[in-house]
């Protein structure tokens, strides 16, 4: 969330941050209420003045032994004028509140404004293998090498669930352990988090309660599954304050991911493009203010390494304005390329939340310096799935084989290509 403060000094800006990110929300309805709170909060501080005044009067009546009855009387009155004010000003609170958590951060100057159609090239690497009509995609891969069974999965979870087996599952394990191990090299710490949260831990970085539709919830719980590791990852501190000597803290975690959102029907809905369950690496930093997009810098070469090492070609896109998601006042897309499909695959996304989700989960450090808000950001390191699209697609051969990429035959017993 933003600070009220800047909310109420920058509202020619923040109305602007809503447009450019393509939000539905009424920034309007959020300054009349908030205007309509403020007011109620005058008056309480106006009636309980008085009310002290009246109290110093009917005491200093008493004390005197002058008649105190129209004081009483008015106090009395000032007392339910005061009551009354308190369930308003209460009422007001709560309603500016939830529209409050419903304001997405602001886009750093540096973002371009626009849609998807605006998102900047960054750089490339690698040599791109033009799609031809030698470079099978992977569904068909996967199913002539037996790594893939879609419809064992459609049969006990419906659409848009996928099943690896046999060579298919090893080469996601191996993908996971060589993953966390290059992070672990780049000096992240290693944890493994809870994959259901409370909704204070979705707030907190922000996916309620604008996305409550998109995510899969266990009523009788109250608790939702989590659509990515960042959610659990950032909330470890929660409500702390952090020692400023012990910044950046730098975090790396695998786990499952749940989107009821796995994409629209007929659209890249083949294989494991668009999944409501996947695997992902998830990289989380708690850095300080001054140092979040030098971090950012480096926290998106940590995610590129690992397809450096892969030898997979890919590029990187600084998001517009339309493409950002709500917290994110920054993001670099991480895309390999798939020649099966013909296409750029995200497989990953390194992001700058500044103090957004760190004001909304309480979450602030204190040196000898001073202290405030961390700023914390997050990147995929990397999603799976497509990270397997990429194995597979770019290391097929003529033969219908496919040649395991040298930094991943140390998790796979030495083997050289799967089938």
């Amino acid at each position: 969330m933003l600070d009220r403060k800047y909310l109420r000094e920058n509202r020619e800006r923040v109305t602007w941050a809503v447009r450019a990110k393509r939000e539905s929300f009424d920034v309007d309805a959020y300054y009349e209420k908030d205007a309509a709170r403020r007011e109620a909060l005058k008056s309480l501080e106006e009636f309980q003045a008085e009310a002290n005044r009246a109290n110093k009067d009917i005491a200093a009546r008493r004390k005197t032994g002058e008649d105190a009855a129209e004081a009483i009387s008015r106090m009395k009155e000032i007392s339910g004028r005061i009551k009354a004010l308190k369930q308003e000003a209460a009422a007001a609170e709560a309603e500016v509140g939830e529209l409050y958590l419903r304001i997405p951060n602001v886009p750093h100057e540096s973002v371009p404004e626009g849609g998807e159609e605006e998102n900047q090239l960054v750089r490339e690497w690698g040599e791109v293998r033009a799609p031809d009509s030698a470079a099978r995609p992977h569904w068909e891969l996967g199913a002539a090498l037996g790594m893939m069974n879609p419809e064992a999965a459609a049969r006990m979870s419906g659409s848009g669930f996928t099943l690896l087996s046999g060579q298919g599952a090893r080469l996601e394990r191996a993908l996971i352990n060589f993953m966390i191990d290059v992070h672990l090299e780049q000096g992240y710490t290693e944890v493994n988090v809870p994959y259901l949260v409370n909704r204070d831990a979705m707030t907190g970085t922000g996916q309620l309660p604008k996305m409550e539709d998109d995510m899969y919830f266990c009523a009788v719980d109250d608790l939702f599954l989590i659509p990515t590791a960042e959610v659990s990852v950032t909330n470890i501190h929660r409500q702390e304050t952090l020692s400023a000597d012990r910044l950046p803290v730098k975090y790396v975690a695998f786990s499952p991911c749940f989107r009821r959102e796995a994409g629209a029907a007929g659209k890249d809905t083949r294989g494991l493009l668009r999944v409501h369950q996947f695997h992902k690496v998830e990289m989380v930093q708690f850095v300080r203010p001054e140092a979040s997009y030098d971090a950012l810098e480096a926290l998106t070469d940590d995610a590129e390494e690992v397809l450096r090492r892969l030898e997979l070609p890919y590029r990187v896109q600084t998001l517009a304005t339309g493409d950002l998601s709500f917290a994110a006042a920054k993001c670099y897309d991480l895309e390999a390329w798939a020649p099966g499909v013909g296409a750029w695959l995200e497989v990953s996304s390194c992001s700058n939340f500044e103090d957004f989700q760190a004001r909304r989960a309480g979450i602030r450090f204190k040196g000898p310096g001073g202290g405030g808000y961390v700023h914390t950001l997050n990147g995929s390191g990397l999603a799976l799935p497509r990270v397997i699209v990429a194995v597979m697609e770019n290391y097929q051969t003529p033969d219908g084989r496919i040649r395991v990429p040298e930094a991943l035959r140390p998790y796979l017993a030495g083997l050289e290509s799967i089938g």
